[in-house]
């Protein structure tokens, strides 16, 4: 959960997770985006997936992000259910 919470903390990554919302994209059309350079993109990606708001796949030469709306869907409602007891 705290993972989530750190992810979902940055601006940057929130925006991230409002864009994927969309579509699934790759790399650099979710840098068109931004005004930061693609590593600093790379690194708020790997961070949403390591926190498993985002799954990423490899098509070609591209890999393409997309939202994991269930898993957020299901850590919110468990994070709010566990506030209740």
């Amino acid at each position: 959960m705290n993972e989530i919470f750190l992810a979902l903390s940055d601006p940057n990554r929130r925006k991230i997770l409002e864009i994927l919302k969309k579509r699934d994209m790759s790399v650099g059309e979710i840098l068109k985006y931004f005004d930061i350079r693609g590593s600093s993109l790379s690194h708020h990606l790997e961070t949403l997936k390591k926190s498993g708001l985002v799954t990423s796949e490899k098509k070609g030469k591209y890999i393409f992000y997309s939202l994991n709306s269930s898993f957020l869907e299901r850590a919110l409602t468990k994070f709010f259910d566990n506030l209740k007891k």
